[in-house]
This record gives structure tokens, C-alpha cells and sequence, in this order.
């Protein structure tokens, strides 16, 4: 059993800069996929990017080229970069783990998730 919990969520402006972090605890994300989605108000949650066990990693088209995911502190945390942020990045994002280590994208694909961190980029 693993615990997430992410942070590094708050109110910036267009263009800045933040780095989201999920803590596990109970166990390591060795062998893991790690994922960031994300929902906005009034929509669905939606597939951001992932790091696969091997350390390769996928995005989603929206957010290509703008935000990294990353992990580290030998697989006890994951990171989002998320640069030149946009209004239409608001929302509350959340990391997942898939204990199979599988390139996953929908939501059922994942066994754990934690409480979420709401971003909001002003305009």
C-alpha cells in the first residue's frame, strides 16, 4: 500500500513558473508508473503526463513542452514542472501510481491517487 500526497499548488500569474510534488510513504514508487491529472472546475479528470518505471515519460498535447514530470529521493517523490502557465491550466491536479508500471492514461488505471493541490493561474 502506498499514501500520496502532493503540494505545491497556489495562485500565480500567466507565464510564471511552479513545481508540484507527490510524497509516497508506505512504500517506494520503484517499479511504479507515476502520473499527474488534473480537473478543472465543471469537467473531468484529465491525463497530464507520466513517468513510466524505465523513466520514460509522455504528455498530454496541451501541456507538451511546457511541463516535465520527473521523480527522485531515490522513487519516494514525483514532480511536476510546470512553466509559462497558462489560465486554462487552473485546476486541481492530482498524482497517481499504477503498481503493473504500465504506459496508463484514463483514470481506472490507477490504484492510488492523493487529495489533490488546486492550481490557478490569473490572466
Amino acid at each position: 500500500q502506498v499514501q500520496l500526497v502532493e503540494s505545491g499548488g497556489e495562485l500565480v500569474q500567466t507565464g510564471s513558473s511552479l513545481r508540484l510534488s507527490c510524497a509516497a510513504s508506505g512504500r517506494t514508487l520503484l517499479g511504479y508508473t507515476v502520473a499527474w491529472f488534473r480537473q478543472a472546475p465543471g469537467k473531468g479528470r484529465q491525463f497530464v503526463a507520466l513517468i513510466h518505471w524505465t523513466d520514460n515519460t509522455h504528455y498530454a498535447d496541451s501541456v507538451k513542452g511546457r511541463f516535465t514530470i520527473s521523480r527522485g529521493n531515490a522513487n519516494r517523490i514525483a514532480y511536476l514542472q510546470m512553466n509559462t502557465l497558462k489560465p486554462e491550466d487552473t485546476a486541481v491536479y492530482y498524482c497517481a501510481a499504477d503498481p503493473r508500471g504500465r504506459y496508463a492514461y484514463m483514470e481506472n488505471d490507477y490504484d492510488y491517487w492523493g487529495q489533490g493541490t488546486q492550481v490557478t493561474v490569473s490572466s
